[in-house]
This record gives C-alpha cells, structure tokens and sequence, in this order.
C-alpha cells in the first residue's frame, strides 16, 4: 500500500485529464476518470476492501492480453477484484521504482479502448 496514496492520486490525475476530454468522478467511493457518455477508463484504488494494494485499474484489449501481463510482471499487474472479468488489469501504484512514463502509456491505451470511433479519429487514435 502506498505510503502517500494521495501524492500518487495527484499524479494519476494529471496524467489521466489530460486524456481527451477526460473528466473525474467518484463511484463507489473511489475516483474514476472517464470520458464523455462516462466511458471509464481509469479507477483510482486505495486499499479497496483491505487489500493493501493501490493502484489504478485500466482497460485492456481483452482475457489474453490481462493474462499476459499478469503473467510476464505478477508484481505489477493483478486482477482487480469486480473489474477484472470485464477484463480490466490493476497497475500497481505502490512498487518501489512506480514507472510513471509505462502508467501514462497504459492510461493513453485505455483511454483509446474506451473511446468512441469518432474520438479516436477526432484526436488521431
């Protein structure tokens, strides 16, 4: 678990509005950044339910590209509990050397995974 998971919340949030059109709400308690017609792409977690862990849930392409990457860095990825059969994947925030440059690109994928088309196109996606 983070020991400033309010530092690493301010980082997430600079990265993640400034996605296209990018806007932030909370649901279920946690902060979730979403784009217009609230399609998510980021959740904020911080020891949801106790489990120690924070980080920021992501969408990915599909349950191969989760498993992948739970497989290749176990330490870094996990399957976030009601998310992950949606077939988002948990980016731990609270590693010791947290790659701020591999979060931002993974947030600039999940943005583009849950825009529209017409978004995509719109800004060069």
């Amino acid at each position: 678990m983070s020991p400033d998971p309010d530092a690493d919340l301010a980082r997430l949030r600079t990265l993640c509005m400034s996605q296209p059109r990018g806007q932030e709400k909370v649901s279920h308690g946690m902060p979730v950044f979403f784009i217009e017609k609230g399609k998510t792409f980021a959740w904020f977690i911080h020891n949801h339910h106790g489990n120690g862990i924070t980080a920021v849930a992501l969408k990915t392409s599909g349950p191969e590209e989760q498993a992948m990457l739970v497989e290749v860095e176990p330490d870094l990825f996990y399957r976030p509990a009601y998310l992950a059969p949606s077939g988002w994947i948990g980016l731990r925030l609270d590693v010791e050397a947290t790659d701020w440059d591999q979060i931002g690109a993974r947030i600039e994928q999940s943005w583009t995974l849950a825009a529209t088309p017409r978004l995509r196109e719109q800004f060069g996606r």
